[in-house]
């Protein structure tokens, strides 16, 4: 009898639509698979900010028990949201083919202060990363913060005094969210893995990770990995303002990325275009040294004293 793959996942209706897609390319592949739902920290607190709860992995940490319980088989994040060191027993089993990387604004009326470096508008995040790129490049706007999943998020801005809100595009479009007013944000830098869903098994648990490797996407999973290794290169976590991107274009490989200061105040960034066949496994890491080097050390030194 073939045996049916427990798929943990979170309660909200993005977790459990990248679950389900799990599921099916399983199925595509002749796999059975059930989901079964966990409930997390993150989902339980929706009103402290993220970069103030002092917890990596909030949205992963009650499925990373539930695997080493045996309570599921695989769990599904979205891959932004995972750690960059998984816990002991645990391994990264598969990721799926990315969606759309960027950013996006959903706002209420017509957005002129877009065009306005010195406009006043009140735009609502709890990323701290998306707070400092956007102070970096409109100073005079404040920003509010917002949590919960993708829906109340939504309706969270219709209710309060806000502008607009930042959203990653890949969430609202999965669960066709996505509002009619709204703007890809084009010059704003995603998460390191932003679009791009992990899947997680237990290391020892050899034929899950059989069934897995079928539905890996290696580009995806090439570009996510060096986009990781750059964060954790530069220490960054919940608190850290860092960014990446990387994608392949024909026979060639293109990375940007960028660290700021809280405040949006100063900005280091490097982007580099080389050849398909050049990029060695240590890439991500190599070009957040040279981001460091460049700059990015004193603003992780003044990060680090303001902390203290």
């Amino acid at each position: 009898m073939q045996r049916i793959i427990r798929i943990g996942t979170r309660e909200s209706q993005l977790a459990v639509w990248q679950a389900n897609e799990v599921k099916r390319q399983l199925a595509l592949k002749g796999f059975a698979a059930e989901l079964v739902y966990i409930k997390t920290e993150g989902d339980l607190d929706l009103i402290t900010p993220l970069y103030e709860m002092g917890v990596e992995g909030i949205f992963t940490r009650s499925l990373d028990i539930a695997l080493l319980n045996h309570r599921i088989d695989l769990a599904v994040h979205s891959m932004k949201d995972v750690p960059i060191m998984l816990p002991v027993a645990l391994t990264q089993a598969a990721v799926l083919e990315r969606a759309s990387y960027r950013d996006i604004l959903v706002y209420k009326s017509n957005p002129a202060y877009l065009e306005d470096l010195n406009s006043i508008a009140i735009i609502a995040t709890s990323s701290i990363r998306r707070k400092a790129q956007w102070l970096n490049r409109y100073p005079n706007h404040q920003i509010e913060n917002i949590r919960g999943n993708v829906n109340t998020r939504l309706q969270k801005l219709q209710e309060q005094n806000w502008n607009a809100a930042i959203f990653a595009a890949a969430g609202l479009e999965r669960i066709g969210l996505r509002p009619v007013n709204s703007v890809n944000l084009d010059w704003m830098l995603p998460a390191p893995a932003q679009g791009a869903i992990m899947v997680i098994a237990r290391s020892d648990d050899f034929e899950v990770l059989e069934a897995t490797a079928t539905i890996n996407h290696p580009p995806t999973a090439r570009c996510t990995k060096i986009e990781r290794d750059f964060l954790r290169t530069l220490l960054g976590g919940c608190s850290t303002p860092i960014s990446a991107f990387a994608e392949i274009q024909q026979n060639e490989f293109l990375f940007k990325g960028n660290m700021l200061s809280v405040d949006g105040k100063e900005k280091v960034a490097i982007e580099l275009t080389v050849a398909i066949e050049t990029v060695q496994e240590d890439f991500g890491i190599n070009a957040a040294k040279q981001l460091l080097e460049n700059g990015g050390n004193l603003i992780a030194e003044k990060m680090n004293k303001s902390e203290k």
